[in-house]
């Protein structure tokens, strides 16, 4: 059997490697699940890699790239396995080029509220090219890898809310009702009727799914991630950068989100096997694109066997490996707000970036209708917000405020936008030109935001401090040199260095 450790070394061939792919099949190696789609020639069905089912000969599979391509070719989802609902594929965060930007873009709901010319115009691309890449890289265009993306979405809402289903169409991004009937019987070979009376059977003994409120909708998912899973360092992470109002780590985790359409709150509860992801949302539209932000925000599409599998050859740090698998890096569910509270924790503690984010949001937070009493109840401020009134907020020297206030401004006014679809080194680029963005700040960004693996502040103090106490020495050069050896994970090097450094002393970085 292939080693799951080794899924990264061709990440654009993976489902082109036939032999490879049905040894995945034949062992129903759930490592797989996310990475390509096995169809079976015979039954018209597409499943994931670890299907229980009996698997089919050799001569009977194909493989696909994406659900869209298998659905496209004239394949229906397995009613069995539910290839839709597992990990998404970690190409999409370690690859930086067109095809991983677009589906990451897909998934937050892009085509549904700007069409395949938003999606183009935000890559940069034309409609024509963009399709063209799409359909050699991904086996679908983009209208097919949107519609399969709303095919999740609405199975989501027909299984576990009890909205109706004309309203189910309307908010998974269907144009009409009949488009979604033809949609649903085409991908899962059913009605969007008997979807759901199969899935409220098996739940009689449950409880009922949640009626929508005149708030919008709540929701409970049950989010997969390959494990294992560092929970406790991973919602660590995230409680001790938590602001009040915004977020709360007393347990579970959660925060307030600003999502297209609305605003939103989302606790996150992990367990051994899932993360539970208990949503409002003051406009079900945005389902898709919470979920998205969130399975980002926790990094549940990581590839921990393959990480692992570098990390822990190496003897210096094969220790921090061994004492925290499954480390994840964090991600962000907001550009702007990650870039603002990124800048205001320049050079200074983790604790002092969380004093002056507080500040900020104690003043210019917007209330989130959501709430209730032991909820956190308020947005990040906009960027407008803070370019208008974070002169009179912000505290510190002046050139500093005078950098984020026009960074704001810039933020507000459309001239930098960073979201997930920006292609890394432009972005970079663009960061180290804005006033007091510096390297660290502009690798931090990528780090979280885009997912990128494979970046290493080495200028970072606690992360320095974490080098030297696993033996390798803080000298950037020394630093340099021997993390050549981690990529293309160094990112998640950089995490396990920054735990080292806090378990010597209470330091880090923003």
């Amino acid at each position: 059997m292939a080693q799951a450790t080794a899924t990264h070394s061709a990440p654009h061939s993976l489902w082109r490697d036939t032999e490879r792919c049905y040894r995945a099949v034949t062992s129903r190696d759930a490592r797989f699940d996310g990475q390509f789609i096995v169809a079976v020639r015979t039954t018209g069905i597409y499943c994931r890699p670890s299907c229980p089912a009996m698997p089919p000969k050799a001569g009977n599979v194909k493989f696909f790239p994406t659900a869209a391509a298998a659905q496209s070719s004239g394949y229906r989802a397995c009613k069995r396995c539910l290839p839709d609902a597992v990990p998404g594929s970690p190409e999409w965060n370690v690859r930086a080029d067109l095809a991983a930007r677009a589906m990451r873009l897909i998934a937050e709901g892009t085509v549904e509220r700007e069409g395949v010319a938003g999606l183009a115009r935000k890559l940069g691309y034309s409609q024509r090219q963009l399709g063209r890449v799409l359909t050699a890289e991904l086996g679908a265009g983009p209208l097919a890898l949107a519609r399969a993306h709303r095919a999740h979405s609405a199975r989501l809402l027909i299984e576990l809310s009890a909205m109706p289903l004309t309203d189910v169409a309307f908010a998974a991004g269907f144009a009409s009702v009949r488009q979604f009937n033809d949609t649903i019987r085409e991908v899962f070979a059913t009605t969007p009727s008997q979807l759901r009376a199969a899935a409220h059977g098996k739940r009689a003994r449950a409880e009922p799914p949640a009626p929508p409120t005149r708030a919008g909708a709540r929701l409970s998912l049950r989010l997969p991630f390959r494990p294992p899973l560092d929970a406790a360092g991973l919602l660590g992470f995230l409680g001790a950068r938590a602001i009040p109002g915004v977020e709360s780590a007393a347990g579970d985790y959660r925060r307030t989100l600003r999502l297209p359409h609305g605003s939103g709150l989302v606790a996150l509860s992990p367990s051994n096997t899932h993360v539970r992801c208990d949503l409002r949302l003051t406009d079900v539209r945005d389902l898709a694109t919470a979920v998205a932000r969130v399975r980002r925000l926790l990094d549940l599409d990581a590839d921990p066997a393959a990480v692992r599998h570098v990390l822990a050859a190496d003897p210096a740090l094969a220790p921090a490996v061994a004492a925290a698998p499954g480390i994840r890096v964090p991600g962000a569910v907001d550009g702007p707000e990650l870039l603002l509270r990124a800048m205001l924790g320049q050079q200074v503690s983790v604790a002092a970036a969380r004093t002056a984010a507080s500040r900020l949001v104690a003043e210019l937070g917007e209330p989130v209708p959501l709430a209730g009493t032991d909820d956190p109840g308020l947005l990040f401020p906009t960027a407008a917000a803070v370019a208008q009134h974070g002169e009179a907020v912000l505290r510190g020297p002046r050139r500093r405020v005078g950098a984020i206030i026009e960074v704001a401004e810039a933020l507000a006014a459309g001239a930098l936008d960073p979201h997930v679809g920006r292609d890394p080194d432009e972005l970079r680029q663009q960061l180290l030109s804005a006033p007091g963005i510096g390297p660290w700040t502009a690798d931090y960004v990528l780090m979280r935001l885009l997912g990128q693996p494979d970046i290493l502040p080495r200028n970072d103090l606690a992360l320095r401090k974490g080098a030297t106490s696993i033996g390798i020495g803080d000298s950037t050069t020394q630093l340099a040199r021997h993390a050549a050896t981690w990529r293309p994970w160094r990112s998640y090097a950089a995490m396990y260095l920054w735990r080292v450094s806090a378990n010597h002393d209470n330091g880090g970085t923003s």
